[in-house]
Order: C-alpha cells, then sequence, then structure tokens
C-alpha cells in the first residue's frame, strides 16, 4: 500500500493515505518530499516550496490559493490556503458532436412496468400532503397502515418497551405478522410548505410533489387537502399535466374543509386508498433493460479520500450506465462550483452550456446577497477530514459523473426526459438535493459518504457507499458498499465499479434491500427559495 498519493500528474499538492510523521521522506514521481511536520491520513502536503499568491492543484483542477509562503511537505490548511474559482468560462470547446460509446451488451433488472414505457425499483402508494395543516392526518395515517403492513419493523424496539413498562426481566416476544400486500409499499410524506410563504414556492412544492407521483417507483397516490391554502389541488394538477400529459395513474385527493368531520375524512381515506392499493399489488417485477434506470448521485458527509475512492467508482459504474442506454442526474451546485469548465467542456451543446452557467451564477448571486458565499459549503467535518476549500471538494464530487457527455441540464423541478448524464440544480444539502433527485425522475439513488449518513428517501431506494472501509465496519447499520480497498491498493476502481453496478442491479430488482429503507429512513425536505410572509 502506498502511503500517499498524487492523483493527476498537474497537482502540486499530495494525499497522505495513513499517518506521516514529520522529517520522513516520501517519494512522489521519483522525487522525494522531506515532511515539514507531521500529516494526518486524508489530509494534503506540499510538493514543492510555494510563494504567496501560488495557485494550489488537485484532480488537475485549480483548488486554491496559497495565502503565505508555505515550505515543501507542509500540511495544507484554512489557514495558509484560501478558496479561488475560476471565472473567465469559454464555450469553446463543447462537445456538439459528443462520442457515445455504446455497448453491444444488454442487461437487465426486476423491475415494475408501467404504462408509459418507463419502470420502477419499487412499487410505492404514496400518501401526502398539499399543505403542513394536513401532516397530523398523514402521520395518522402512517400510524394506521404501517401497523397493518410493517407490525414488526420496529418490534425489537417495541419488545424492548414493553418489557421495561411491565417490569418484566426477559423481553416479551410478539408473534410475527405477514404483510397482506407484498407487491406493494406504502409510504408517507410530510412538510412544512403549502401556504404562508410566496406563491413561487407553494408552486414550486407542486412542481416537486408532482414529480414524486410521476416518478417510475410510484404505482398511485392519495393527496391531502386542507383546501383553503396556497398550493391548491389545480395548481398541483397543473404541474402534473405540464411534467406529463399523458399520466393516467391512479390519483385520490382528499379535501378536509369539504368532507367535514375527520373521522369520516380518514376512514374516507383508508377505503378508497386500499382498493386501489390492491390494485396496485398485482403488479408483478418484470425483465426490465437497464436504460430504464435513472440513478441519482449524491455525496454527504464526505472526506478526504471520497473523491479518490468512492466518487470515481460511482463515475465509472455510471460511464457503464449510460453506455447501456441509462441515465444519472449530478445535482449539488454548490459543490460543482469551480469546475464549471470542465463540466462546460462535457455539455452536448451550448445552450446546455449556457444554461447551466447561468444557473450557478443565479444561485450565487442569491447566496452573496444573503451574506454568505459558496466557500462556506464545506461543513467542519468535511475540513476536519481533508476537505478545505469548496473548489477541493467540488473536484472531487463532480466525480461522480465518470466522463460521460452531460445531455441536458435540468432547474429544480424539472423531470429528466434525456437519456445520458443530466444536471440538476440543488443545493448541497443532502436531503434537500436527494429530494430533488427523486422529484427529477431518480428510481433509485447512489449516496457517497467518508464519514457517514443515514439518510433515505420515501419513494426512491437510496445505496450508500463508503470512501473508507473503517467507517463501514463502523458504520455497517447504514452503509451498504465499500470502496476502502482501492485506499488499501487491494482492488481497482474499473474492478469496484463493475461490483457496484451488480450491486445496484440486485437493490434495483428487489433481491438487496437497502440499509436507509431497512431502517425506514424516509427523509423529505424540500428546497425553500424565497421567504416567509
Amino acid at each position: 500500500m502506498s502511503r500517499a498519493i498524487k492523483i493527476n500528474p498537474q497537482d502540486n499538492m499530495i494525499v497522505a493515505l495513513e499517518n506521516l510523521k514529520k522529517g520522513e521522506v516520501i517519494k512522489i514521481e521519483e522525487k522525494q518530499i522531506i515532511l515539514a511536520e507531521d500529516i494526518q491520513p486524508k489530509h494534503k502536503f506540499t510538493q514543492e516550496s510555494l510563494k504567496k499568491g501560488d495557485l494550489l492543484f488537485m484532480y488537475g483542477v485549480k483548488v486554491g490559493i496559497a495565502n503565505q509562503e508555505i515550505p515543501m511537505g507542509a500540511a495544507l490548511t484554512t489557514e495558509n490556503m484560501d478558496n479561488t474559482f475560476n471565472n473567465d468560462i469559454s464555450f469553446d470547446n463543447i462537445r456538439k458532436n459528443p462520442v457515445i460509446n455504446q455497448s453491444k451488451n444488454e442487461r437487465y433488472f426486476m423491475g415494475y412496468p408501467r404504462k408509459d414505457g418507463s419502470a420502477g425499483t419499487q412499487n410505492i402508494w404514496l400518501f401526502f400532503p398539499l399543505v403542513f395543516c394536513e401532516n397530523r392526518n398523514i402521520e395518522l395515517l402512517k400510524t394506521i397502515f404501517e401497523r397493518e403492513f410493517y407490525p414488526d419493523e420496529l418490534s425489537e424496539h417495541q419488545n424492548f418497551l414493553r418489557t421495561l413498562i411491565q417490569g418484566k426481566k426477559e423481553t416479551i416476544r410478539v408473534p410475527k405478522t405477514i404483510n397482506p400486500f407484498p407487491n406493494v409499499e406504502v409510504r408517507f410524506i410530510t412538510h412544512n410548505a403549502g401556504c404562508g410563504g410566496t406563491r413561487s414556492d407553494s408552486t414550486m412544492l407542486g412542481k416537486l410533489l408532482a414529480g414524486y407521483v410521476n416518478n417510475p417507483n410510484v404505482v398511485g397516490a392519495s393527496v391531502l387537502s386542507l383546501g383553503c391554502q396556497n398550493l391548491q389541488a389545480e395548481v398541483f394538477l397543473k404541474e402534473l399535466k405540464k411534467m406529463n400529459k399523458s399520466f393516467d395513474k391512479p390519483l385520490l385527493i382528499f379535501d378536509q374543509q369539504e368532507e367535514g368531520k375527520g373521522e369520516n375524512l380518514i376512514q374516507k381515506i383508508i377505503q378508497d386508498s386500499l382498493v386501489e392499493i390492491k390494485k396496485a399489488n398485482d403488479i408483478q417485477r418484470e425483465k426490465i433493460p437497464l436504460s430504464r434506470l435513472t440513478i441519482g448521485l449524491e455525496c454527504g458527509g464526505s472526506d478526504g479520500f471520497s473523491g479518490i475512492s468512492a466518487n470515481p467508482t460511482l463515475g465509472a459504474s455510471m460511464d457503464k450506465l449510460i453506455a447501456l442506454g441509462g441515465s444519472a442526474i449530478l445535482s449539488e451546485f454548490p459543490e460543482l462550483r469551480g469546475v464549471e469548465q470542465e463540466l462546460v467542456d462535457r455539455c452536448v451543446d451550448i445552450k446546455k452550456a449556457k444554461k447551466f452557467i447561468d444557473l450557478m451564477r443565479s444561485y450565487e448571486s442569491k447566496v452573496i446577497s444573503s451574506g454568505t458565499d459558496f466557500s462556506s459549503n464545506p461543513s467542519p467535518g468535511n475540513i476536519k477530514d481533508g476537505l478545505i476549500t469548496d473548489a477541493m471538494k467540488s473536484a472531487g464530487a463532480a466525480k461522480k459523473g465518470g466522463s460521460s457527455t452531460i445531455v441536458d441540464v435540468l432547474d429544480y423541478g424539472e423531470f429528466i426526459s434525456e437519456k445520458g448524464l443530466n444536471l440538476l440544480c440543488t443545493p448541497g444539502n443532502d436531503v434537500e438535493s436527494t429530494t430533488a433527485m427523486a422529484g427529477s425522475g431518480a428510481n433509485l439513488i447512489i449516496f457517497t459518504t467518508g464519514l457517514g449518513t443515514p439518510t433515505g428517501n420515501p419513494i426512491t431506494p437510496v445505496i450508500k457507499v463508503s470512501s473508507n472501509s473503517t467507517v463501514y465496519h463502523k458504520m455497517k447499520d447504514i452503509i451498504d458498499f465499500d470502496t476502502g480497498s482501492i485506499i488499501e491498493g487491494t482492488q481497482s476502481i474499473e474492478e469496484l465499479s463493475e461490483n457496484l453496478l451488480e450491486f445496484i442491479i440486485e437493490v434495483a430488482s428487489g433481491k438487496n434491500i437497502t440499509k436507509a429503507s431497512i431502517n425506514r429512513q424516509f427523509d423529505f425536505l424540500p428546497w425553500k427559495r424565497d421567504i416567509s410572509l
């Protein structure tokens, strides 16, 4: 195993793969570097002495600037380097006639076919409110349905509590029951929006919820409305119609102010929903080409190894999927700031490239007007584990998108329509981003992490991929796949990317259940762009 690595020939930053001590000699490309201080794993040190104002490169990309003289072999920190971005974007090298290497092999997963030709990795009946006033009714329905559909999911903790209450020494066991409808899942969404903010925010929420209903993983939905809120049912239905003119899934809308008594409302929802759930249970998994998979690409709790192991492994897997006709969505625009030129050069045409830059600049201007900027994106955990600047974080995060041509650029709430790699404007916030990708059509999400995170999604399976084996073994209850063997030097990115693609097929086919789904970690957080009124 190497003790340090230089990722790109143009780099002048070296990554420590293990604890390195002051005075040690590290050999990189026939060059001997004497360490000026101790270097922690995942952190970076200089390949040569730097003057104030010298640029720092990692992944072959400009990721920072020295704010003082830095000797050879010194650790790079928030004290001796600053963030820097490239604002001079050129549109001269866009892939006007991209070469897409299509694979001749056909590969499949076992999915749920939809009438519009799409396919789900799950078969979900979804309950959600148009306004936060209906959250209580959604929570009540969740309790009622989950006690019948998933009585054993929390049985261990329920039995433990019952044992304590009754003062027993041995855990009381309750007989297990069987899910009455094994081919359908019931899921529930709550949120704090739909009224009280701007009309544009309510309309955007309507568009997001329309995307959830339109997602191929959803077989139908029960929608709860109070009746007087900003996000009227008509607004939601209008956004759904714009998204899919031929939408024909069963959609039940219930208005509390129209129905009146709460007891009658709940019983009507239960009765009408159960009729459709029974029908949905008749749908069986079928052999579906991988071209109908759309994978959302996410990273969170990233560390200094994420851009070396987990992210490039995911990127290589996505290149394979796209060659098979599948699609991927790369989001988190604050974590693409700094690599815009590289992404512009990969766009299919200048129109898409300019839309990307326009969305990025519009987003950044709002951030600046609020009194901050994108350089604040790295979290304390990121910095502690070696991601010093936003540009450095972005250069590693972009690796999730592999090397494929960018076929389309989507604003928040827009639904995917082009096969291949898409960019989607979302925040860097993990849950806001995963929420958005599911709303734009991702029927599966891959989430890379170096520190560990439990995030899941109510309609889309979320596969967690660790950048290092330490966090994988430490948090196996929330992480599904490990790429730490790349850091240890025992496996290659090519080998692991094939293994990851096979794992994706298993999850898409229902043969392997993600840890987030097992833990019933179903997070939903809309992006609120405007203010409250």
